[in-house]
């Protein structure tokens, strides 16, 4: 079968290799779309401390079932329409059973530990399936939308902690996929009042706008975005900002314009090679802001995921807006690369 195998940084590679096996505890799907994300980009170029080995990549996973192990438990079913998890927790550390399951210490993922699903074929592995990671798609929702669950439960994850009430001014930072996503969540799911999208990526800005339409827009790359929330808040600041972008300026700039009790969630990783940031510890102090890391997401994310789609309280279908097929799959990379689509996703 065609996968997309990463061997070292800068060297991922489209390659004829075996069809998997299912074992006696593993559930075998039919890949039908795996979605792309910034991570994947950033695995092409610098390669991950959890990956090994040469590993298929891919963790935004929806397929159908095609071979059950005899010893799996539940009443799977060969056609089954599936949407899988990607970070996998153990269900057994302190995390896990406090119900932190989204930073368990223990947690490997699908596409890095795991083999990914930019296949023909993946393996659902055996701890997928002991921590309720594999969910039955909703009747009425594409492949396409269901591997798009994964990066939604992350902003559902995310969100969750912030506390967000309806008429909160909320800022997003960054127009990419998972800030597509961030607005949908924050207009659908908690009735924000002002939803402001901020990104220095004018075109994609412009893009994105078009299919989430956020109250307003600000291209950070001509404008003093803090001065300008300011402005629209009559002084008194932001009441909920989303960091959706490994970017240091974005953490420092949300600091600067939280309103009193103000919500911040640092939603993206920074890179590790330049990963600190200049806090104003007297504004967290005498402004009482709450900061929130936000660290991919649980099971029971996944599946509110798919039931905010499959009841059209948040769509996703339009945004995604690039379906490559998997013998194109770099090409895909480049794009997600480039900014030039919302999501894109690969079809084997």
């Amino acid at each position: 079968m065609k996968a997309l195998r990463f061997h070292a940084p800068e060297d991922v590679r489209l390659e004829d290799i075996p069809e998997p096996q299912c074992g006696p505890d593993e559930i075998k799907i039919r890949v039908r779309n795996c979605s792309t994300c910034g991570t994947d980009v950033k695995i092409r170029r610098n390669g991950h401390q959890n990956i090994t080995r040469v590993t298929t990549m891919g963790h935004e996973v929806a397929g159908e079932i095609v071979g059950i192990g005899a010893e799996v438990a539940g009443d799977w079913r060969v056609g089954d329409r599936v949407q899988s998890i990607a970070a996998v927790p153990c269900g057994e550390c302190h995390e896990c059973r406090k119900g932190w399951m989204q930073v368990c210490e223990n947690q490997t993922s699908v596409g890095y530990q795991y083999d990914g699903g930019f296949a023909e074929y993946m393996i659902v592995p055996a701890q997928v399936l002991r921590v309720d990671g594999l969910t039955r798609i909703p009747d009425g929702v594409g492949f396409d939308e269901a591997s798009a669950a994964e990066p939604f439960a992350c902003a559902i994850n995310a969100q969750e902690q912030l506390g967000i009430e309806e008429g909160d001014f909320v800022v997003i930072f960054g127009a990419g996929p998972i800030g597509c996503m961030h607005t949908r969540i924050a207009r659908g799911v908690h009735r924000a009042g002002t939803i402001v999208m901020i990104d220095i990526n004018a075109e994609r800005l412009e893009m994105s706008a078009r299919a989430v339409n956020p109250d307003i827009t600000i291209d950070g790359s001509t404008e003093d975005v803090v001065a300008r929330v300011m402005e629209l808040t009559d002084g008194r600041g932001a009441d909920v900002i989303i960091t959706a972008t490994p970017a240091n300026v974005a953490q420092e700039q949300a600091l600067a314009m939280a309103a009193r009790n103000g919500r911040i969630s640092f939603f993206g990783g920074l890179p590790k090679t330049d990963p600190t940031i200049t806090c104003d510890s007297n504004l967290v102090h005498y402004r009482q802001l709450h900061i929130h890391g936000a660290n991919g997401s649980a099971p029971e994310h996944n599946k509110r995921a798919l039931e905010y789609i499959v009841s059209g309280q948040v769509p996703v279908a339009d945004l995604i807006t690039r379906h490559v097929p998997l013998e194109n799959a770099l090409e895909a990379l480049d794009i997600v690369a480039a900014g030039e689509a919302i999501k894109v996703t690969v079809e084997p």
